[in-house]
């Protein structure tokens, strides 16, 4: 592939990537605002409504150069309560996917390959990283570090995740949710998103679709974090789903600030022999994100929009999943995405912040 990968470099390990990223970064031109942020999110002025989504700034040298780079709302990569190790390596494989990644496409296997031929705007990935974490001992110190490079106008997002670790019960997997989070808010944090929808760790599931637990994590998490905005990243609904997701947003916005949808639609990946592509036990399915999950982003900004404006909910809405160029912002923004944030694009393009600022 031509492009050159600057956040993170699917062609080498995550531990490579956390220690030797951002990539290819010199002589750049370090976006400065000198402007009154003009836009609003969760009670604070920023710049744009652009920024970048949990999981690709691993630390706080990434989030320093997002923010350079004009990256103005960002989430630091979501951490835990403990070490946790990342899936084995490949963790971001390249998928033979052609058009929207529907349902009925998700339930079948899907080739993925070490390289592609494809334009970034229209590359789909696999992102299966378990949600590794070092720990409190090394993120506590590395969030005070990411949050002095947040200039005006802009925010850094703590995003954060419950553990099970052994012996514990439901209740105690929902506390370690909310303890994580006041770990974060007690050390600077000023924005918190939970991840009640990653695909790729096991031993958790995706909790976002049982509305029980949905609404006892953000209770805690928010009793935790006092008025500190509180946001929950959730996963796509099915259209037979649409009930619980309605009852969901209605019964948990009382404690949450915005909604970020979606994660990832999750499929098996196979490589070209039909064989289990990435290694592991419980790995035949992975996350998958970029162009082809687009259409589900914006079909839950919208039901969600409309759930919040038929109930008059004070509820903002982050759109994520597919946002490859300017023209993908644009359509977020149409549905009703108050801010809108990039992944799987910004890896290789650190200039996305910029065209997007040119355009509104």
């Amino acid at each position: 592939m031509s492009l050159k990968p600057v956040f993170y470099d699917p062609a080498i390990t995550y531990e490579e990537n956390f220690s030797k990223g951002p990539f290819n970064i010199n002589n750049i031109n370090i976006v400065k605002n000198d402007k009154n942020p003009k836009y609003s999110f969760v009670g604070r002025k920023v710049n744009s409504p652009f920024g970048v989504a949990a999981g690709i700034l691993l630390n706080s040298n990434h989030v320093k150069h997002a923010f350079d780079m004009g990256f103005d709302v960002v989430c630091y990569k979501t951490q835990r309560s403990t070490t946790f190790p990342c899936n084995e390596y490949p963790n971001v494989v390249y998928l033979d996917v052609k058009g929207n990644l529907t349902l009925e496409k998700a339930s079948k296997p899907i080739v993925g390959h070490s390289t592609t031929n494809k334009s970034l705007a229209e590359v789909t990935v696999t992102n299966s990283f378990g949600v590794p974490s070092k720990g409190p001992s090394f993120w506590v110190e590395d969030l005070k570090k990411a949050l002095s490079h947040q200039g005006k106008g802009q925010l850094l997002i703590m995003s954060v995740v419950g553990t099970i670790l052994k012996g514990f019960t439901e209740q105690d997997y929902f506390d370690d949710f909310a303890s994580t989070a006041k770990l974060a808010v007690d050390n600077g944090a000023k924005v918190i998103e939970i991840n009640l929808s990653c695909p790729n760790v096991a031993s958790e599931g995706v909790l976002c679709y049982t509305k029980a637990s949905v609404i006892a994590i953000c209770k805690k998490t928010k009793q935790a974090i006092g008025n500190v905005p509180l946001i929950a990243k959730l996963g796509y609904f099915s259209k037979l789903q649409q009930d619980t997701l309605k009852a969901t947003i209605i019964e948990a916005s009382p404690y949450l600030s915005a909604v970020s949808v979606i994660n990832t639609i999750a499929a098996p990946i196979v490589d070209k022999y039909g064989n289990q592509l990435l290694p592991g036990p419980n790995r035949l399915k992975a996350g998958v994100c970029g162009k082809g999950i687009k259409w589900a982003g914006l079909d839950m900004v919208e039901r969600i929009n409309k759930i919040r404006q038929e109930n008059n909910l004070n509820l903002q809405v982050i759109g994520v999943g597919g946002v490859m160029n300017t023209d993908d912002f644009i359509e977020y923004r149409q549905k009703g995405a108050d801010l809108v944030q990039s992944a799987t694009a910004a890896m290789w393009n650190d200039n996305l912040a910029n065209q997007v600022k040119a355009i509104l």
